[in-house]
């Protein structure tokens, strides 16, 4: 990298880091392989914090978040993680229909293959 990249790259940074090329350049170059590093934890994080609202949301209606994701996926509803959180959050009697669905598509196909 050219020297004019890596100052704009270090501005913000603390001390020697964002005017001496030798340090900002090893600062910067830092500095990219951490947000490289987190980007990929941010959406690892995100998509936990997701499942952790949801399975709360679905413990309250007595199944289990697997239960639930099974259930949806038998009845071939298509809704993101995301979206189920926000539903979770914002639109309880809406969550809570889904929630109805899921276990009736989960409890039926444990029924009938009992049956069997």
């Amino acid at each position: 990298m050219n020297k004019k990249k890596v100052f704009n790259l270090a501005k913000g940074f603390r001390g020697r880091a964002k005017n001496c090329i030798r340090i900002a350049r090893e600062r910067v170059e830092k500095a990219l392989q951490y947000s490289y590093r987190d980007c990929r934890n941010k959406k690892r994080d995100t998509r936990s914090l997701l499942i952790q609202r949801i399975n709360a949301d679905t413990r309250l209606h007595s199944v289990n978040y697997d239960n639930f994701m099974h259930g949806l996926m038998k009845e071939n509803i298509q809704l993101n993680r995301k979206v189920l959180s926000e539903l979770s959050m914002h639109e309880p009697l809406s969550f809570k229909a889904l929630v109805d669905i899921s276990r009736n598509a989960f409890l039926g196909n444990k029924n009938s293959s009992a049956c069997l």
